[in-house]
């Protein structure tokens, strides 16, 4: 049956169930206000059923599989070990599904009233939400989107989901393909190409531009590029793929590799060359909200947009894309929504790649500092030197703490090494709090552990401070 379009009041209506708006709705609903959520597909958004969690599930299997082939040197021989996919896939899906009902329950136990379907604006304040068997406009008193990004698409690529894969393809996969053609050295390609690696597939990986994950400290990307290299990972930089064709059921890929052209075949390939905010059908323009010349949303620092009643949070406002920071970004504007004096600090956001070794990173790398003024002391501590790590199959990488040379204060942390993801939030802390190389150095860290070797770092960088 279709229902005929009627008008709705909505006090704050929330555009996309995803990290920023579930968080963002939750939040609200705690200070007291009538919330109502809009997602056109499912409560969690991508990164619960098709990025953050899913990608996480193969890589920690990818990873298990990849020490028990190495467990014989130390003493462990596990004979015949095998992955079948469709079994993982199966224990994936389970895994997500439990999250996903613990998302929905907590957004139920808030008294949130979900709407499945898709909103565009029509006015300033009021939204068109088209459902599968009819539509309905909501009027609003305030707003904030939150509707998450989509992957850049390569017209000489197009995703078909069998041969050229989007990374939800790859995540989903029921086999593992022998040869993958990775395009794109960001941090969703070198996870997946990594993962897929350690599971048994032959894989190169193809970057337009001269280093691996734009932006990332160049320290950290020689230790990766370095262990990319021991896992057998083929990496081919100032490399543009420009066609493709099928031959004998493979994929035969040209490219101009440093200007010359060359030919990888592969069984699949998969496209990873980034993110754009999904805003597209939203008829921003309906309702007075401008976007930048990047393309995001304009927003200031109470993530207000240029329409006083809408905010906006997450990937649709730019970098970094992170999920933690979407659930940050959701909270801060209904705060501000809800009367509270609270504002967007991005000065202290972690960023994490699950690439082998991990990867992380808060506050200004050394040159970031430099640029801005700083007089710097930089400590660095090697995991080698670490006693947990040599229970492990690699100890490289190491820990790089920045410190303000005058104050001692730490202005950044960066880490490539085992559980980097986790030692993060130690170092994200202390930058939070003002802290100094003094405050790390004088915690007693817990021995034989991974965090130890933050700490030695700043010791370091407190020696630098004191020459």
């Amino acid at each position: 049956m279709v229902v005929g379009e009627f008008t709705v009041g909505a006090d704050l209506l929330i555009i996309g169930g995803g990290p920023g708006g579930y968080a963002a709705a939750i939040r609200a609903s705690l200070l007291g206000m009538s919330v109502t959520l809009v997602e056109k597909s499912r409560v969690g958004g991508v990164c619960l059923h098709e990025g953050c969690i899913p990608s996480k599930a193969i890589i920690s299997q990818a990873d298990l599989y990849h020490r028990m082939k190495q467990a014989s040197s130390q003493g462990m021989l596990l004979m015949n070990a095998t992955v079948e996919m469709e079994r993982l896939q199966v224990w994936k899906q389970t895994a997500i599904d439990q999250l996903a009902q613990g998302v929905t329950g907590k957004i139920r136990g808030s008294g949130i009233h979900v709407v499945q379907g898709e909103a565009a604006f029509v006015s300033e304040n009021e939204v068109r939400v088209i459902a599968e068997h009819g539509s309905e406009r909501y009027r609003f008193q305030q707003c904030i989107v939150a509707t998450g990004s989509i992957p850049v698409e390569l017209p000489a690529f197009p995703i078909d989901g069998n041969h050229i894969l989007s990374s939800t393809d790859a995540l989903n996969l029921k086999r593992i393909p022998k040869r993958l053609v990775v395009i794109g050295g960001g941090y969703i390609g070198l996870e997946l190409g990594t993962a897929y690696r350690k599971l048994g597939s032959e894989v190169i990986v193809l970057e337009s531009t001269n280093q691996l994950l734009s932006g990332t400290d160049e320290g950290l990307v020689r230790v990766l590029t370095k262990n990319l290299k021991k896992l057998g990972i083929d990496v081919y930089l100032h490399t543009y793929a420009s066609q493709f064709h099928r031959e004998n059921g493979e994929v035969l890929i040209e490219a101009v590799v440093q200007g010359e052209r060359l030919t990888f075949v592969a069984d699949q390939v998969l496209v990873t060359v980034g993110r754009i905010p999904n805003i597209a059908d939203m008829n921003l323009q309906q309702a007075g909200i401008a976007i930048d010349k990047h393309g995001f949303i304009l927003t200031n620092n109470q993530l207000r947009t240029t329409n006083p009643k809408v905010y906006a949070a997450g990937d649709a406002v730019g970098h970094p894309m992170l999920a933690h920071k979407a659930t940050y970004e959701g909270k801060v504007a209904a705060e501000v929504i809800a009367g509270l004096a609270s504002t967007k600090d991005a000065s202290v956001i972690p960023s994490v790649i699950f690439t082998d070794p991990e990867i992380a990173s808060v506050g200004l790398t050394e040159k970031q500092a430099l640029e801005k003024g700083f007089k710097v002391s930089v400590g660095r501590a090697l995991f080698f030197a670490n006693g947990r790590t040599h229970f492990m199959e690699s100890n490289d990488g190491y820990v790089q703490v920045i410190a303000d040379h005058l104050t001692k204060q730490i202005l950044g942390v960066h880490i490539a090494g085992p559980e980097a993801a986790t030692v993060i939030a130690e170092a994200a802390l202390a930058i939070e709090m003002c802290s100094t190389v003094y405050d790390l150095t004088l915690t007693i860290h817990a021995h034989p552990t991974w965090s130890e070797t933050l700490a030695e770092a700043a010791e370091f960088a407190q020696i630098m401070s004191s020459s």
